[in-house]
């Protein structure tokens, strides 16, 4: 019998060829708040890059049939086990689309971040309970940050533009949806 290496993970089958040839998927993405103005970010590595790592905020792919914003509410319940209803969530407070390497793919991520506000108990209360098998290869943490914390990481956050978003969010959002353009992670 031959020893076979470990089967490593691949893009799910939300990841389309696009247009443009880049692998494609919508994603809903969470600026999730905790009492404080905290904001939750998962740490994340590429298997295909272990040395690299980044902070990005929790969310995911959009099934076929779903909307943006019952995906959010999906993920914030699978990635921390916070459940939220569909009404906590404000916005969408920003797209963007998002240009990266994944698993030795080129990828492309339109995305739309809401924002939505935990309770203290919420924010202590984290599971990671219905995370993937690709989740459970790739997280490598789960962080609550200050937007001041996050000016001073040495690793790359996603969206860059973060710090500031948290800040502007932290009073309440004012009803303007932000479009990042196309950027990075």
């Amino acid at each position: 019998m031959v020893d076979l290496p470990p089967r490593r993970p691949v893009l799910g089958a939300d990841w389309v060829p696009g247009p443009d040839g880049l692998r494609h998927r919508r994603a809903a993405r969470v600026i999730l708040l905790d009492p404080d103005g905290r904001v939750l970010l998962v740490r994340g590595h590429d298997v295909d890059q272990p040395g690299r790592s980044w902070w990005f905020t929790v969310g995911g792919g959009i099934d076929p049939g779903e909307s943006a914003c019952a995906a959010a509410v999906r993920e914030v319940r699978e990635e921390t086990g916070i459940v939220l209803a569909e009404a906590d969530l404000e916005g969408p407070v920003v797209r963007r689309s998002a240009l990266f390497d994944f698993f030795a793919e080129h990828c492309r991520q339109d995305e739309e971040i809401f924002v939505a506000r935990v309770s203290r108990e919420s924010a202590g209360a984290l599971s990671r309970d219905g995370w993937t098998a690709v989740e459970r290869e790739v997280v490598d943490d789960v962080r609550w940050w200050s937007a001041t914390d996050l000016e001073t990481v040495d690793i790359e956050v996603f969206p860059a533009e973060l710090p500031d978003l948290v800040r502007s969010l932290g009073a309440g959002w004012d009803g303007v949806v932000r479009h990042l353009g196309t950027g990075g992670g």
